[in-house]
């Protein structure tokens, strides 16, 4: 175990490093707000598992299930829901030794790109709490940037770990699809969704997805984990980027090139024609299955229900107005359209037509390179309120990260450099199974520039 790891696995061992780990973490929660619930004495007295992750607190996003732990997804309509059993993904870190202590924030749903969407809380970056943590995984990313965890569970549907990680300055694994199990993970868009995780180093975001990864009875998506163990030596990078980066992106993006090509890669200029077609055909995918997996929220068996309504349609309408966000609501209808008689084959048919030109796009290039290199964002964190980018635009400026979502491919958010103050991540994209080529690149990469610390930052707390 490494000294950062023997660091954390000392909080809940040793009653005097508890205290002052409360203390730390109560200060920086007035300030940014990443949990919905942290209670890490719950765990206290319980027998902890000899694993590879033994002691290591973490906190887990509030769309994956915990027992006895709240399961609120960031809305209203399930704000007091307590979850009556644990995700797989969870039970099986827990096996391998590491403790649950908290619940973090999230877009409502997994519905955005900033954590502003949440109905329970607002999360502020932890490098300038004028600007957003990212989203939809903002909560789990700005706990492990400030130090509250050393990593934290999120999803990923369209980016929702990677850009998070990319705007706090820490690691972000978007893992195959179905190599880790989704039992356990609150639907939102079902083909493009999974669990991974943040955390402050590779070394550490590699450990957690062993202990994750593996076939699942309980999720019939799950797949047995087969990789190549393919040494990486020639990498693909993006330098048509199908839209204007911002000059502290660009910058970054072209200190991360320069390194690889001091270390000794081979650089291989690419381009993807289907880029410009991925916002559109992930956007009409994840609005079709989201209305259909939403739609079981009425307010009859659980979740929001109206205090008055005068029969159970009326029940129904209420309990979904008074519970959904405006984000959520606009996703649903979105996708309801899309879905409707006579518009499936011209709406989410050819989405999933163009889904499957994308994923050949991309793998035509495995036949020439290892791994793809990519941006994460156009932009660093952007500011609260929408005042940098509307809703729209963070929707068009998906388009790198949700690429990896329609293929079902791994991918991995690095931080770059710090521009303005600001941490930049980049992005690496491998084929199915090939998490270790991520880590491999990301492993070199952190030697020359090491995840940065927030301000205020502790390496030992007092």
């Amino acid at each position: 175990m490494s000294d950062f790891e023997k660091k954390w696995s000392a909080v809940l061992t040793q009653p005097s490093v508890l205290k002052a780990y409360k203390n730390y973490v109560a200060a920086w929660e007035k300030k940014i707000g990443s949990f919905l619930e942290f209670d890490p004495n719950r765990s206290l007295g319980k027998d902890i598992p000899e694993g590879p992750l033994r002691g290591i607190p973490f906190a887990v996003k509030d769309n994956i299930a915990v027992k006895n732990y709240k399961l609120t997804c960031g809305s209203k309509m399930l704000e007091h829901l307590v979850s009556p059993y644990t995700a797989t993904a969870v039970k099986n870190l827990q096996n391998a030794g590491a403790v649950v202590v908290g619940k973090t924030n999230l877009d409502e749903f997994g519905m955005g790109s900033s954590t502003d969407n949440s109905a329970l809380g607002k999360t502020n970056n932890p490098w300038d709490l004028e600007r957003v943590a990212g989203g939809s995984s903002g909560g789990s990313a700005a706990a492990v940037a400030a130090g509250l965890v050393p990593f934290a569970l999120g999803s990923d549907t369209g980016g929702s770990i990677r850009q998070p990680a990319s705007f706090c300055g820490v690691y972000g694994l978007k893992p195959t699809y179905g190599v880790v199990s989704r039992y356990g993970l609150t639907a939102y868009a079902s083909s493009l969704e999974v669990i991974g995780v943040l955390a402050r180093n590779t070394e550490m975001t590699k450990k957690v997805f062993e202990a994750m990864k593996g076939k699942d009875p309980l999720d019939h998506t799950s797949l047995d984990y087969s990789p190549s163990g393919k040494e990486v030596k020639t990498i693909g990078v993006l330098k048509n980027t199908h839209g204007a980066l911002s000059p502290e992106v660009s910058v970054s993006y072209e200190k991360t090139m320069k390194r690889l090509e001091n270390a000794g890669y081979g650089l291989v200029e690419i381009d993807l024609p289907t880029l410009d077609y991925v916002v559109p055909a992930y956007y009409t995918i994840a609005t079709a299955e989201a209305s259909a997996n939403l739609a079981r929220y009425n307010g009859i068996r659980y979740g929001h229900a109206p205090l008055f309504a005068e029969n159970p349609t009326e029940l129904m309408k209420k309990a979904r107005h008074e519970g959904f966000g405006d984000e959520v609501k606009l996703r649903i209808l979105l996708g309801t359209y899309v879905l409707r008689s006579g518009f499936q084959d011209q709406y989410y048919v050819r989405a999933q037509k163009i889904r499957t030109a994308i994923r050949q796009d991309v793998e035509r290039w495995y036949e020439k390179v290892d791994v793809l290199m990519m941006p994460v964002f156009p932009t660093p964190a952007f500011h609260h309120g929408n005042t940098d980018l509307d809703t729209f635009q963070q929707k068009q400026a998906d388009l790198y990260t949700s690429t990896a979502n329609l293929v079902g491919h791994p991918a991995l958010s690095v931080p770059s450099t710090l521009e303005n103050g600001l941490p930049v991540g980049v992005q690496f994209m491998a084929p199915p199974f090939e998490e270790d080529r991520l880590f491999q690149v990301s492993a070199l990469l952190e030697k020359e520039f090491q995840a940065p610390e927030a301000p205020g930052y502790l390496t030992v707390w007092s």
